[in-house]
């Protein structure tokens, strides 16, 4: 095997099973790796030097086709109602399959880390069989400084093969496409897609696991930090705005989804962004937009014009079109990606029932409550068959990536908003004035005027009302806020179809979270919306 760049000798890729390549490209640059993509007809470069890249059938997570090994080490700290189990011996037979398929190859290596707190970093090898997905993960992992590969002992190992297919019966996956986890060993085997995000959610789905046991919690969520040092966290499903919002110009950018938080206060995992770019505008998102002119960004399934320029309006390929950048692209980023204990944690729920308010205030009990609920919604036309907006309820704003119990993540965060005396928050990014396809998306204004005021302590003096309907605590009035926005009811023009929508979200809402009943107290229990009764 022929090998190429800076790496530890005595961590060859013989020590990962792989003898048979033909090649083995290790920790290459970004202009290596753009040659390597243009030239093996990987991708192609956009007009301001972004590299272009399709990723096939596969244009979104597999979530499906993802596997946790059970075995006898993990088997009972996994919630297996949340996560489809692989057998170890179904794992060993996967493994095997997929080192022989490495055999005649060119491989491409990363030696990565994920953690900017070195006391809770796991160092990630990262293989490849396509050049871009190489660079991908140097974007979205930590680099660590190059004399220091010298002495890289990895204790994490990632395998992407898009080319391998697996087999049901022999693999014990569910079809061609397979994301298989080892928490045991701490390997991972992605085959059968070239969507480049299963690579970083797998690092977080071990950090997930590793982190609780040290009473560090991993959170899904962006992060930033004012100049006085008053961090905030973002917690949000896909399209609430996690990335958008805390891109804040005014404040410093610690990350856009991956964080933990620990003693010392909160750490990004990772050192890159990956955001979405459906619609992405200079105007709306600058800061974002500008990585997208830039050498060493990766675009995936971004349409190009006749000139090589990026249609971010076009969904042909997918809706989920995104670039993933290193975050020192980003002008206010933060460089050591850690600041202290957050001040403030925001929930975002694009709520398309058009129900909830801006802005709430949560107590630590509703923050609980939310946290596990998970809510957004789906709006019409986003998936096949979806003609109505549809409730979303991904617990810990994260489900697929949360290998152990959600309880144990609520309580963790219960506990630290206790320690720290933080101040919570629900923001509503969706629909005001009516449900998706009646009322209008809130506007974007209101809701970083709001947030602000949330942040710099304004709204610590401003009057609220509960709202009726789920108990928080809504303020009544914010300079630079029309007032009626904050209040949803007032904004429908037939007051019973508000009083209806608001019975319908409270009822799942409360189905949804039966299933917690036996995990939580009844001070969480009593934080469920209490609208129904009320109606009653």
């Amino acid at each position: 095997m022929k090998t190429h760049g800076v790496f530890n000798t005595a961590q060859g890729l013989e020590r990962n099973g792989i003898a048979g390549a033909t090649a083995a490209y290790y920790n290459l640059t970004e202009p290596q790796l753009y040659e390597y993509a243009l030239s093996r007809g990987e991708a192609e470069m956009a007009a301001g030097g972004a590299l272009v890249a399709r990723t096939g059938e596969h244009t979104g997570r597999s979530a499906k086709d993802k596997f946790i090994v059970r075995d006898g080490v993990v088997d009972e700290q996994i919630w297996w109602d949340g996560n489809k189990a692989m057998s170890a011996d179904a794992f060993e037979r996967l493994y095997t399959d997929m080192l022989a398929a490495t055999n005649g190859r060119e491989l491409f290596v990363q030696d990565l880390t994920g953690g900017a707190d070195p006391n809770h970093a796991i160092g990630v090898r990262v293989i490849t069989e396509k050049a871009w997905h190489s660079l991908f993960i140097r974007n979205l992992l930590i680099r660590p400084e190059r004399a220091a590969l010298k002495s890289f002992v990895p204790q994490m190992t990632i395998i992407d093969l898009p080319s391998f297919t697996a087999d049901p019966v022999k693999h014990g996956c569910r079809g061609e496409t397979v994301i298989a986890v080892d928490l045991t060993r701490m390997i991972v085997l992605i085959g059968g897609t070239s969507y480049a995000g299963e690579m970083k959610k797998s690092v977080f789905t071990a950090l997930n696991y590793i982190l609780p046991q040290k009473r560090v919690m991993p959170m899904h969520c962006s992060a930033n930090v004012g100049p006085d040092g008053d961090a905030a966290v973002f917690f949000g499903l896909s399209g609430t705005g996690k990335t958008t919002l805390s891109a804040d110009p005014a404040r410093t950018l610690i990350g856009d989804d991956e964080h933990g938080w620990g003693p010392e206060g909160i750490f990004n995992f990772e050192g890159g962004c990956y955001a979405k770019t459906i619609r992405l505008s200079a105007e709306a998102e600058p800061e974002i937009h500008a990585t997208t002119q830039r050498f060493g960004t990766v675009l995936e399934n971004v349409i190009l014009d006749a000139e090589r320029r990026p249609d971010f309006d076009n969904g042909a390929l997918t809706e989920n079109t995104r670039c993933a950048y290193p975050l020192h692209f980003i002008p206010n980023a933060s460089d050591t990606g850690r600041a202290g204990h957050p001040r403030n944690i925001v929930m975002l729920t694009a709520d398309a029932f058009g129900v909830m308010p801006p802005i709430a205030q949560l107590t630590p009990a509703q923050a609980m409550y939310h946290f596990l609920s998970g809510y957004t919604a789906k709006v019409a036309g986003t998936e096949k068959g979806v003609t109505e907006p549809e409730a979303t309820f991904s617990t810990c704003f994260g489900a697929p990536f949360m290998p152990r119990h959600p309880s144990e993540y609520g309580n963790l965060l219960r506990e630290l908003i206790a320690r720290h005396g933080v101040k919570c928050w629900l923001v509503n990014t969706g629909w005001t004035g009516g449900a998706y396809g009646v009322g209008e998306r809130m506007p974007i204004r209101a809701t970083r005027a709001l947030l602000k005021a949330a942040l710099d302590g304004t709204l610590d003096d401003a009057e609220y009302r509960t709202d009726p309907n789920f108990g928080f605590a809504v303020p009544i009035a914010v300079d630079g806020v029309d007032s009626t926005i904050l209040d949803p009811r007032s904004t429908w023009a037939d007051k019973a179809a508000y009083d209806e929508q608001a019975r319908r979200l409270a009822s799942m809402f409360r189905d949804n979270f039966d299933r917690f009943a036996d995990h939580v107290d009844l001070e969480v229990m009593d934080a469920a919306p209490v609208f129904l009764e009320a109606a009653e």
